[in-house]
C-alpha cells in the first residue's frame, strides 16, 4: 500500500462516490496500539505484549476519522478489545484469544485452522484420512501438518468446509477491501432503514455503527437458527444490539421467505454475511433483484463473493491477510479475531459513504482483504519522535515509549440497555414494513 492513511481511505471511497473526508489528526500508532487493548492481547502467553502490528493503527485512525465525518462518532481503537474485555480473554500466542483457532507450523511455513463449531471437530478424522475418531484433534492435526506443505494441507482442510488459511510470506497487496457494483438508481433518505441479516461480530458491528449514526436497525433471524452469539457473552451481545428491533421468521417456509423478501425490499441498507448460494436459495440474489432506488447491500464474506467456497472467521481471515505479530518463537495471533472488528468498521464506512452518495450499490467486502489492507498500512506519527515504517528501519523511540507506558488491558464495552429477545418485534415490524 502506498500513500498516507488518509489518502488510502479517500482512494477506497472514490469507488463509492465523490467523497473526500477531511484529514484526521493522527496519533502515534505505537502508543495508540498500547492503549487500545490490542497490544495486551498480542504475544506469547508468558511473554511480553508485542508491538509489531502497530502501524495498522494509523489506518485505523483514518477510518475512524472518516466514520466520524459520516456521522458515526466512535473511537475505533476501543473496538479491538471489546469482546476480549467482555469475556476477560488474554493473549495466548499461537492459540487465538478465543481459543478456537491455532497457528500450526508446516513443512514450509505456517497455517491457521479454526475449529469453532462442533462439526469442525467432527471433521478432523476426514481431514486426516481416518475412519475412526481422534483422541486429541489439535495434537493430531499439528502432527500431520508438521510434515506437509502448508498450501497442500490447507486445501485439504478447506475441501471439507473447515476454515483454514496459509500465512503469506509477504504482505498481500490489495487496492481496496471491497468490490462495488451498481444495483439501483441513486436516491437519498433522511433516516435509513437497516435490515441486518448477519450474525456473530463483523456484520452486527456494522449495524451497531449505522445505528450510532442515526439509522433504524432491524435484526432479522431464523426462528430455527437464531444468531449463535445470543448464547455467548451477554454483555458483548447487548452492546452490539441494544436499540435494534428484532424480527424472527422461518426461512424454511414459503411464508417465512415471503416475509423476509418484504423486509429486504423495504430496507435502505441490507447487511448479510452469507454465501451467495445460500442467499439465492432464499430468493435473495442482490445482483438479480429489482431494488428500490438508493438501496445499499453490504455482503461480508471471508474471501469475497467470487470465492463462495472459502469459509473464514476473524482469526484465520487475519492470518490469510498477513495480519499477525511476531515473537521470538514465530508468528502469533494479533489481538482477538481482529479481522472481525476491522471488517465491521470498514463495512460501516462503506455503507455510510454509499448512502451519502445516493446508494444503489452492492459492496462486496472480503475479510481477508480488509486484514491485508491493515497489514500493509503505512505508519505515520505527528509527534516529536520520528516514525518510519518497519521495512524502512527501526522505530526505536516510539517503540520504547509504548513499552515504557502501561499497556492497557482490553476495554469491556458498556451496553446502554439489554438487546431485544429474538422475535420480540416481529408482528409489529412485519405489519409496518411488510404490509401484513
Amino acid at each position: 500500500m502506498t500513500g498516507d492513511p488518509a489518502e488510502t481511505v479517500r482512494r477506497w471511497l472514490r469507488a463509492l462516490g465523490d467523497l473526500a473526508p477531511p484529514p484526521v489528526v493522527a496519533g502515534c500508532p505505537y502508543l495508540d496500539w498500547a492503549a487500545s487493548g490490542g497490544m495486551a492481547l498480542t504475544g506469547e502467553t508468558a511473554g511480553p505484549p508485542v508491538l509489531s502490528p502497530a502501524p495498522m493503527m494509523s489506518l485505523l485512525g483514518a477510518v475512524g476519522g472518516a466514520l466520524s465525518w459520516l456521522g458515526a462518532d466512535i473511537d475505533p481503537a476501543l473496538l479491538l478489545g471489546s469482546r476480549a474485555g467482555a469475556m476477560d480473554l488474554t493473549r495466548r500466542g499461537r492459540t487465538s484469544a478465543g481459543g478456537a483457532s491455532r497457528l500450526l507450523p508446516a513443512a514450509d511455513g505456517w497455517l491457521a485452522v479454526t475449529l469453532s463449531r462442533p462439526d469442525d471437530i467432527d471433521l478432523v478424522p476426514a481431514i486426516l484420512g481416518r475412519r475412526a475418531g481422534v483422541s486429541d484433534p489439535w495434537q493430531d492435526l499439528a502432527t500431520a501438518v508438521r510434515g506437509a506443505p502448508a498450501r497442500e494441507f490447507t486445501a485439504r482442510i478447506r475441501m471439507v468446509g473447515v476454515p483454514a488459511a496459509v500465512l503469506p510470506t509477504g504482505t498481500p497487496v490489495t487496492d481496496a477491501p471491497w468490490q462495488v457494483t451498481a444495483i439501483a438508481a441513486p436516491h437519498t433518505t433522511d433516516r435509513p432503514l437497516v435490515v441486518d441479516l448477519s450474525s456473530l461480530w463483523a456484520g452486527p458491528l456494522c449495524a451497531h455503527l449505522l445505528g450510532r449514526a442515526g439509522a433504524r436497525v432491524v435484526k432479522v433471524e431464523s426462528t430455527r437458527r437464531p444468531d449463535g452469539a445470543r448464547a455467548g457473552n451477554r454483555r458483548f451481545y447487548d452492546w452490539l444490539h441494544t436499540g435494534h428491533e428484532s424480527v424472527a421468521v422461518d426461512f424454511t417456509t414459503a411464508a417465512g421467505r415471503a416475509e423476509l423478501a418484504e423486509l429486504v425490499d423495504a430496507a435502505d441498507v441490507v447487511i448479510e454475511a452469507s454465501r451467495p448460494r445460500a442467499l439465492a436459495q432464499l430468493g435473495l440474489d442482490p445482483e438479480r433483484l429489482d431494488h428500490r432506488p438508493g438501496k445499499v447491500w453490504v455482503g461480508i464474506t471471508g474471501y469475497g463473493r467470487a470465492r463462495p467456497d472459502r469459509v473464514a472467521f476473524g482469526d484465520d481471515a487475519a492470518v490469510a491477510g498477513g495480519l499477525v505479530a511476531r515473537s521470538a518463537g514465530g508468528p502469533v495471533f494479533c489481538a482477538d479475531a481482529i479481522a472481525d472488528p476491522l471488517t465491521g468498521l470498514v463495512a460501516a464506512l462503506g455503507a455510510l459513504a454509499s448512502l451519502a452518495g445516493g446508494g444503489g450499490q452492492l459492496i462486496d467486502l472480503s475479510m481477508r482483504d480488509v486484514a491485508a489492507a491493515f497489514a500493509g498500512a503505512r505508519s505515520t506519527c505527528p509527534g516529536p519522535h520520528p516514525v518510519r515504517t518497519q521495512a524502512a528501519g527501526p522505530v526505536v523511540q516510539c517503540r520504547r515509549l509504548a513499552r515504557s507506558q502501561a499497556v492497557l488491558p482490553p476495554h469491556a464495552p458498556v451496553p446502554d440497555d439489554t438487546a431485544a429477545a429474538s422475535g420480540r418485534d416481529t408482528g409489529r415490524v412485519l405489519a409496518e414494513l411488510g404490509g401484513g
